[in-house]
């Protein structure tokens, strides 16, 4: 009954904000704008990809705890990750597209109509993101597992920006999900003259199948960080073997990738990515079964309890001074606090924590003026 119930939507005349999916008989009228605000645009592309980070932020904080990791500290690393990954996935977009914006220095800056690649987002957020978690003393490889996770969120649901802006398509397909556009068709017929894709046949939708492809990978490693996390940088590692599986083959159906010569960028680098992270991988379990019973997850080791105690205790007595109350023998107390927290709470606390450790430091330091002498020396 279902498939009697399919039709095929004709992909003539096709307006530039119509999408169809013409085996489902979907005709939509999707407008890469979503709204305006004194007069500037604000597109729907920036504003699922602001959704997927928020969501991907939410859950990684949630979830720090459990990895061994004070969310108090890590918030700067996060926040440093997300403006590293914004900036690291124009880059990398912007390099392999050079002229087209070499003549053209302003629209290098603009994102809002898209432009933004997923490899330049995770090395920029991972590169930026590790030097500030190592300024603030944040373990990198918990650190790794539990943003691996967020990456897959912010993927899943950033996928569909492209949906919004017409792109991240691939070659014909007559398989139920092909879909078309006047935009896509329009690109086609400039850019496929050879006549190898044709704009008036439906095209592989490849931000949905990556989109899926994250969410499936995300519902796996999240059940295998609760149960089966054997070590240290085993989720992240999972993450970049599975992301590069799926992106090596979706990647292969695209007609609008990022190429070096005949060379699709992103199926080389998932290819060395899927390589690189089993290798590692299997040094990390060959690792835990050399040790046995003497390898300790981070979470489980004293100097991470101690921190996480510290945190409580900080956070409990701050919470106190605002005349609020936590949890009593609640193991997740800590996790709740910053909701119990308003924001300028948190602004505050956070202000008293970078003076305590001022004043710590200063009283390390040297205090007589001979042993400065020998310091400048």
């Amino acid at each position: 009954m279902i498939l009697a119930m399919l039709q095929d939507l004709p992909l003539s005349g096709l307006s530039d904000n119509e999408i169809v999916f013409p085996r489902l008989g979907i005709d939509l009228h999707v407008d890469s704008t979503a709204f305006t605000v004194f007069g500037a645009s604000v597109t729907w592309y920036g504003v699922i990809i602001t959704l997927g980070m928020l969501l991907a932020m939410i859950y990684a904080f949630s979830r720090m705890r459990s990895f061994g990791i004070d969310s108090d500290r890590a918030i700067d690393g996060v926040i440093g990750g997300v403006i590293g990954g914004i900036i690291g996935a124009r880059i990398y977009y912007v390099a392999f597209h050079w002229s087209e914006y070499s003549g053209d220095w302003k629209s290098i800056i603009n994102i809002r109509s898209g432009g933004l690649a997923i490899y330049g987002g995770v090395i920029g957020a991972l590169l930026v993101g590790s030097i500030v978690c190592k300024l603030r003393k944040v373990r990198l490889l918990p650190m790794f597992d539990v943003v691996s996770l967020g990456f897959l969120i912010g993927q899943c649901i950033g996928r569909w920006g492209n949906f919004t802006n017409h792109e991240a398509f691939g070659g014909n397909t007559d398989g139920l999900l092909g879909m078309s556009s006047g935009h896509i068709q329009s690109w086609i017929a400039q850019n496929y003259a050879d006549g190898s894709v044709v704009p008036d046949r439906p095209v592989h939708p490849c931000f949905f199948y990556e989109s899926v492809w994250c969410l499936l990978g995300f519902i796996l490693l999240h059940i295998i960080s609760k149960k089966f996390r054997k070590f240290d940088g085993q989720i992240f590692l999972m993450y970049i073997v599975w992301y590069g599986a799926g992106r090596f083959f979706i990647e292969g159906l695209r007609t609008d990738s990022l190429y070096i010569g005949t060379v699709k960028v992103s199926q080389a680098v998932a290819l060395i990515c899927v390589a690189v992270g089993i290798v590692l991988l299997c040094v990390g379990f060959s690792r835990v079964a050399r040790m046995g019973g003497d390898y300790k997850l981070y979470c489980d080791t004293a100097e991470s309890k101690a921190l996480l105690e510290e945190a409580d205790a900080r956070e409990k007595e701050w919470a106190e001074k605002r005349g609020k109350k936590l949890p009593e023998g609640d193991a997740d107390a800590a996790e709740t606090t910053h909701t119990l927290l308003d924001a300028e709470d948190a602004a505050d606390l956070a202000a008293e924590q970078v003076q305590a450790e001022t004043e710590a430091a200063e009283a390390e330091a040297p205090t007589d003026a001979g042993a400065s002498e020998d310091a400048d020396t």
